[in-house]
């Protein structure tokens, strides 16, 4: 049998932690009765015309400053034409070229080796709607749209497919989530839908550059679930390949209660998207003076102050860890170590 290398490649979802939607003045709130966050610009009603929320692009570009990546300064929004059954309008408004942030790059530490994965963009895009299937009698079989989430501002980023393993996918999502969360840009919890993961898997044989076919694996709201939905996929391409089989460019679903992937439908390319200039939003310049008072707003970030915990205080490097797993833990640490100092 072959041996084979594995290429994955991640789109991470997160929503902007911002009082009011992307687009719109309506609350973010979560857990509030459905389809009282609304208003005619998120249920898209004919002749609503979407207002940009600075706050969001102030999320982004802050996120995109703390990864190393290069803000783009001129601006402009995309309708993404695809069928979306849970927003209205049936198009979703995002960016397509340039995005908000482009090539950025994040270290993670894997069996005690460093590596940089490389970051291909962050855009800024509308969240969909939610819809909830209700499954009973073959009469009662229904689906209900709630429209509070449709138009909160999500942040998209994309990396390189330059993670080799499930363990790397992991760390990255670790890595990722603490970050964003020490600079307050996104919430992050994946048991609210406010961070969620779609995974492209594909191996190869060992050497070959070409990349392998490329199986995506969508809407995935844990990390251990990402982590578990990888190593499955592999062994499942493994197999395919090692029986004489061929592997279909294809969108799979994880089910996390029976440990496998399911085929839903066949990939989508661009072109499937129809992507084509947002004509309600007019293109926005960003002045340097805008970037870099945000650029004074990122802090030290998790990586850097876990080593600075070790090297300041000698401490482990599990106690570091810990201690710097959120900002609202390293903050009490210094603070009560200052003060048993005084």
């Amino acid at each position: 049998m072959a041996d084979y290398e594995t290429v994955v490649g991640l789109e991470v979802h997160m929503q902007i932690n911002t009082k009011s939607k992307v687009f719109c003045e309506c609350s973010t709130q979560f857990g509030a009765e459905p389809n009282s966050n609304t208003c005619v610009i998120c249920t898209s009603q004919p002749g609503a015309i979407p207002i940009l929320n600075k706050k969001a692009v102030e999320a982004v570009v802050k996120t995109g400053l703390a990864l190393n990546f290069t803000i783009n300064k001129q601006c402009t929004f995309a309708r993404k034409q695809y069928f979306y059954p849970d927003v209205p309008k049936n198009y979703q408004i995002t960016q397509s070229e340039p995005p908000l942030c482009s090539r950025g790059k994040l270290a993670i530490t894997v069996s005690g080796k460093e590596k940089i994965i490389n970051i291909t963009r962050i855009h800024l895009e509308e969240d969909a709607g939610k819809l909830v299937h209700e499954i009973g009698s073959k009469k009662l079989d229904y689906s209900l749209l709630d429209l509070n989430r449709a138009g909160v501002g999500l942040m998209e980023l994309v990396t390189e497919p330059e993670i080799t393993s499930q363990h790397e996918a992991l760390e990255f999502l670790k890595e990722l989530k603490s970050i964003v969360e020490y600079l307050g840009t996104s919430k992050c919890s994946m048991e609210e839908g406010k961070m969620r993961c779609d995974v492209n898997v594909s191996i190869r044989p060992v050497g070959q550059k070409e990349l392998g076919t490329r199986v995506e694996i969508k809407n995935m709201n844990s990390i251990s679930g990402v982590r578990n939905a990888i190593a499955y996929e592999i062994e499942r391409q493994k197999e395919v390949l090692n029986s004489g089989g061929k592997l279909t460019q294809e969108t799979r679903l994880w089910e996390a209660e029976e440990g496998i992937t399911k085929s839903m439908r066949s990939k989508e390319g661009a072109l499937d998207y129809r992507y084509f200039p947002e004509p309600d939003l007019v293109p926005f310049n960003l002045p340097d003076s805008f970037i870099e008072e945000l650029q004074k707003q990122v802090l030290e970030l998790p990586r850097a102050r876990k080593a600075r915990f070790v090297k300041d205080y000698g401490l482990s490097e599990c106690d570091a860890d810990y201690l710097t797993s959120t900002r609202m833990i390293a903050d009490y640490y210094e603070e009560a170590f200052n003060a048993f100092k005084r």
